[in-house]
């Protein structure tokens, strides 16, 4: 067997084996973990790490205060640095059988209510900004915030009625010969699916239609400059937006899930308005928004049995 070498070494290996073929934000995201959460607990382990020391980091990262999505997110960057340690033979094998306490979160998902919706919608329709707009956009489309500060006017065809989601904005994690810093790169979204053409509304149409007239088909939209907004700066824009008008606090991303929710309580079909979101299936968006209430559940009844009749 291979000389034995420490789990923060096999790391570094495997990590540098995964940029051959993972997109470099993947790779800033396995940085971040390694770094953060699993070398202070495995970096200097060798030959094997056994059940009751992952069981142990499970519970302790939870008492902090993690949610469990998160802490599996965490033992699946694990498992990945360990299989790839005993293919090459670096550690030893063991099995884990890892528990997590019976989940008390919240499942549901904050969104914003029928009359926060609306105002947000009003006040940006009489307060336009290109910064406001985004916002808008968000609402009208399900626009993941990445997507939005990276659209360009180019990408909005108003002849065909579409918005072109084709890119992605994003600051990542890098570590170059032992330094550290991040960068700002636009790459293509996440997935394969989220590239995708979106329906532009009626509202948005008349909008954006004498704007697309004089502006720069280069720039981007929410700058209507050459250089794009990043994220991070957009959040804390859209968080004084909503404690300007007094609307509670709601993540970026609950734009998104607002604008989904807004579909499914319009009866759109489901697989439309997964394609729209591009989730990669339809079983995510089904899993997240669709979750019948007791009047609905009472209806599937009535009507399967009265076909028995």
């Amino acid at each position: 067997m291979t000389e034995f070498k420490t789990f923060r070494e096999i790391s570094i290996l495997w990590r540098e084996e995964k940029r051959k073929y993972v997109k470099l934000s993947t790779i800033s995201v396995y940085a971040i973990i390694l770094e953060n959460h699993l070398f202070p607990a495995f970096g200097d382990n060798i030959k094997a790490i056994e059940e009751s020391n992952v069981q142990c980091f499970v519970f302790n990262k939870l008492n902090a205060g993690l949610n469990q999505k998160t802490v599996k997110d965490f033992l699946i960057v694990l498992k990945m640095v360990y299989r790839f340690a005993v293919k090459l033979g670096l550690m030893e094998h063991r099995e884990w059988d890892v528990k997590f306490p019976i989940s008390q979160e919240r499942t549901g998902i904050d969104v914003l209510s029928i009359a926060n919706h609306r105002r947000l919608v009003k006040f940006i329709t009489q307060n336009f900004t290109f910064r406001n707009l985004g916002i808008l956009l968000c609402l009208h489309t399900g626009m993941r915030i990445g997507e939005v500060c990276a659209l360009k006017w180019e990408d909005i065809d108003i002849a065909q009625g579409i918005i072109n989601v084709k890119r992605t904005i994003e600051r990542i994690y890098i570590i170059e010969n032992g330094n550290r810093h991040t960068k700002l790169i636009i790459s293509t979204p996440k997935t394969k699916n989220s590239i995708r053409e979106i329906p532009l509304s009626r509202e948005l149409i008349k909008m954006i239609k004498p704007l697309k007239k004089v502006v720069n088909s280069a720039f981007f939209v929410l700058t209507n400059e050459c250089k794009p907004t990043e994220p991070r700066t957009y959040r804390n824009y859209y968080k004084s937006v909503l404690h300007n008008l007094q609307i509670p606090l709601l993540k970026f991303h609950g734009l998104r899930h607002s604008f989904a929710t807004r579909c499914i309580e319009s009866q759109c079909d489901y697989k439309t308005v997964s394609v729209i979101l591009g989730h990669a299936n339809i079983s995510t968006t089904l899993n997240l928004y669709v979750h019948p209430n007791f009047e609905q559940k009472k209806k599937c009844i009535e009507k399967m049995t009265k076909r028995l009749k």
